[in-house]
């Protein structure tokens, strides 16, 4: 185990000027460019800090809590858990994840966190819906994740929901769309009409028009199919946009129906990234990937420097596939989400005359 007096003696400084750099507190005492260096050896050395003595030095415990709502038992969603939980790592921390079903449980929950003394908490949920943190943690540093703050009194990040639609309805467009339907939902939720808007903000800015016909909102099962196969006979879309990837099933079946094919008669673009979809649609959907990884991982980065008084230098993560933004963006912090293009979109080369 490399002790602090290795990395001294490699980096040819002081044991005590070592120990500033390598907990941040240089500033006044410590050149910037000896710490930079100094922290550059430890690492290089594999140097670890001994969390007990550190938490003694600090007063800090150097652990976050991550309160999730059933977010450990959602498949992608749990993403959200991996982003944060590498983060915590990379800057020295551990992560406590407790799982809440409820107020009362979410109570119990978070007072346990606080016995643990963690120095600060992530608030997340399933997907992006107005939330208000709980009044104990009102005092603390906390960061909401996945969920727009009621108030704003917190930092909090979520997808760029707008930019989703108008993305995915964009490409669409450039692959020689010129009816492009979007297949919504018709459940309460934020996420709907700001992709809606998305999708009629980039059929506007290409000219084409905003025909209400080719747009609608549906549940699930067979009335949604027989919703779908409606709009399919009707308008003769030659393009989808869909809330989500489940919803891009409907057009694959009008299609097969129809003796259509998608990828080569018809287009179609999701969200979600949904992998049993993914696995079991021929041709796989291409989709917008739904950013849990990285809202995690901006969430713990963004608590950590809140903890700790202080920026953080800049990170590279190789995990990640939509661009991080800076630490010190105002709210709301979204998150432009990331393309990803398989078979589902006509390419005019290989398409049916």
């Amino acid at each position: 185990m490399t002790t602090i007096k290795e990395v001294a003696k490699e980096a040819g400084a002081s044991v005590t000027a070592v120990s500033m750099a390598l907990n941040h507190r240089e500033n006044g005492h410590v050149k910037k460019e000896l710490a930079e260096h100094i922290r550059k050896t430890a690492k290089k050395m594999g140097y670890r800090p001994n969390p007990l003595a550190r938490s003694l030095r600090t007063s800090r415990t150097h652990t976050i809590g991550f309160i999730s709502e059933e977010i450990a038992t959602t498949p992608y969603a749990g993403e959200m858990i991996l982003g944060a939980q590498d983060a915590a790592s990379e800057l020295g921390y551990m992560m406590l994840l407790v799982n809440t079903d409820g107020e009362a449980s979410e109570t119990s929950e978070i007072a346990a966190l606080k016995r643990y003394g963690v120095d600060g908490y992530l608030y997340a949920k399933m997907y992006d819906r107005v939330s208000a943190v709980p009044k104990s943690l009102s005092h603390e540093h906390t960061v909401l994740i996945d969920a727009t703050s009621s108030d704003g009194s917190v930092p909090y990040i979520v997808p760029d929901e707008v930019a989703m639609g108008y993305d995915a309805t964009t490409y669409l467009i450039k692959s020689g769309a010129k009816r492009i339907a979007y297949i919504g939902c018709n459940e309460n939720l934020l996420a709907e009409p700001l992709r809606l808007k998305g999708y009629r903000k980039a059929l506007r800015e290409a000219g084409l028009a905003v025909d209400p016909k080719l747009s609608i909102s549906v549940g699930n099962n067979g009335v949604a199919l027989k919703a779908v196969s409606e709009l399919f006979e009707r308008e003769r879309p030659d393009a989808f946009f869909c809330f989500n990837d489940a919803r891009t099933w409907y057009v694959y079946q009008c299609a097969a129906g129809h003796g259509l094919e998608v990828g080569h008669d018809i287009s179609v673009v999701g969200i979600d990234n949904n992998r049993i979809i993914k696995e079991t649609f021929e041709p796989q959907p291409t989709t917008i990937a739904l950013p849990h990884y990285e809202m995690g991982y901006w969430g713990a980065r963004k608590l950590i420097s809140m903890i700790e008084g202080r920026d953080l230098d800049p990170t590279s993560n190789r995990k990640t596939v939509a661009a991080i933004p800076a630490l010190d963006a105002p709210n709301p912090v979204r998150i432009r989400c990331t393309l990803l293009e398989r078979g589902s979109v006509i390419n005019r080369g290989t398409a049916r005359p």
